[in-house]
């Protein structure tokens, strides 16, 4: 088959392609941003570089496609992510029914509660723009999802390994029905062209309804930890936001969001579809186990923290991997590398992190702890995978622009927050009989505090990037 992947850069759309690929299937990938999936070649993916929020008056999508997935969704920080949702959808709706496609499977939320929070309205207001199209719609509405590198299991393992004792809002005891990422995948690729489920919704959960404390305990069990939860009725929605913000890698506004959606019972409606599927339906635990088993092996295939919907990073950012040299200041270090210059590339891969910034890390996490007061992403998202970096990638308060092995190169952009823009740039280039390492911190200045902000970090510029070229140079680490 032809099938039409939007949000192939997304949690979800990473997870299911290859299993469509896997089935034979020829995948168009829908991506705002050709840089952001290049890496991931395969004869039977063709890309589709398209922004269904404004896309070009003479886009067009390919004709012979048969099922068409629609999986983008947004959690953006600012403005009215609800709008965008509306205009996503009808965009999309307007260019999928010239095409020759069959079904449209459309992945939502549980909406069976009859006040819903901004985020459910906004999705089932999503599946009635679908539906207004002539291609026949098939609605999958999951809750909680549970997955290495999905929101939901990181924002609770955040919760559960960093606090022993837990004073938390009432919405603790809200109900949900979670489901493993690999159950949602398996009914995404099983109900394709299934006539059966053409315009028809239906509830996907796992086995069981847990409140959100219930699943916050059998995670620390799983964990082996002991954790206490108590709940008080008197912590405002704001107080809970701030909680989950400062605890957890979410930002703020998008903390709002969730604690919004967290009022609000997701419990499934009955039906026969696993079993019409043949799906064998994981428990909470099991999904929690599988999880870390993907952690443990370094085989996390996607994360939430990686899109750039989530903290609101501007698509704009990865058309510029070359950095800007007028009205900036730069702090530029240099170091000869006599021998092989592998391991030098090998350690900048794996800078940021568990793996931390080689020199001086309490500064680093300081720097954090600042921006995340400062309402920045701090340094809690980490990386995705401990040794392989690609465009895109969010990384501690960084966001990657170029990781390219061949040239040598990796391009950092910062999304903390700032009096400007900064960039981090590693290169090894050839010199004689070795090569050298060039390390470039570029600072670009908004207006006299910017300036202020650069001079007066200057003291501790040099001691940190001289410290971090070093180490990488050397090979050696250093956690203080």
């Amino acid at each position: 088959m032809n099938i039409l992947l939007t949000g192939a850069n997304g949690y979800i759309g990473q997870r299911l392609l290859p299993v469509l690929l896997d089935q034979g299937h020829i995948v168009h990938c829908c991506v705002r941003s050709r840089r952001r999936f290049e890496g991931r070649s395969h004869e039977n993916v063709r890309i589709v570089e398209i922004d269904f929020l404004n896309p070009a008056a003479d886009m067009v999508l390919p004709a012979d496609i048969d099922v068409a997935f629609f999986l983008i969704h947004s959690m953006r920080d600012k403005g009215d992510f609800a709008s965008r949702e509306q205009a996503t959808a009808e965009n999309f709706t307007r260019l999928v029914q010239v095409t020759g496609c069959r079904q449209i499977i459309y992945l939502s939320g549980i909406v069976n509660e009859t006040q819903l929070s901004i985020h459910l309205s906004s999705r089932f207001r999503v599946e009635k723009i679908l539906r207004s199209s002539t291609v026949p719609v098939t609605v999958l509405r999951a809750g909680i999802i549970v997955g290495s590198g999905s929101a939901s299991f990181e924002i609770i393992r955040d919760l559960v390994e960093k606090l022993p004792v837990m004073v938390g809002p009432k919405w603790l005891n809200t109900l949900c029905q979670p489901i493993a990422v690999r159950n949602v995948i398996q009914f995404l690729s099983g109900v394709m062209l299934k006539v059966d489920t053409y315009n028809r919704d239906f509830d996907i959960g796992g086995q069981e309804v847990l409140s959100y404390k219930q699943m916050l305990l059998q995670f620390a069990e799983v964990r082996r930890l002991k954790r206490f939860i108590f709940t008080v009725p008197v912590m405002t929605p704001r107080f809970s936001s701030y909680w989950l913000y400062f605890i957890t890698s979410v930002s703020y506004p998008l903390a709002v969001h969730l604690v919004d959606s967290m009022k609000v019972n997701v419990i499934c409606r009955p039906n026969t579809l696993a079993r019409d599927l043949g799906i064998e339906l994981l428990t909470y635990r099991e999904a929690v186990e599988r999880a870390f088993h993907r952690i443990e092996q370094n085989m996390v295939v996607s994360s939430w923290k990686d899109a750039f919907s989530s903290f609101d990073t501007d698509l704009r950012l990865m058309d510029y991997i070359e950095v800007p040299s007028f009205g900036c200041f730069k702090d530029e270090k240099r170091r000869f590398l006599p021998g092989d210059e592998t391991q030098v590339l090998e350690r900048i891969w794996r800078i940021g992190g568990t793996t931390g910034w080689y020199y001086a890390n309490f500064l680093w996490k300081i720097r954090g702890y600042l921006d995340k007061l400062a309402g920045g992403v701090g340094l809690r998202r980490g990386r995705t995978h401990s040794d392989h970096i690609a465009p895109g990638d969010a990384l501690d308060f960084w966001r990657v622009l170029a990781a390219d092995r061949r040239q040598k190169r990796l391009l950092l952009f910062a999304e903390m927050k700032l009096p400007g823009e900064a960039w981090l740039e590693f290169r090894i280039n050839p010199r004689g009989e070795g090569s050298e390492l060039v390390q470039t911190a570029t600072f670009r200045p908004r207006g006299v505090w910017g300036r202020l902000y650069w001079a007066s970090l200057l003291p501790v510029h040099y001691l940190i990037f001289n410290g971090l070229i070093d180490r990488l140079a050397a090979g050696e680490k250093n956690n203080r």
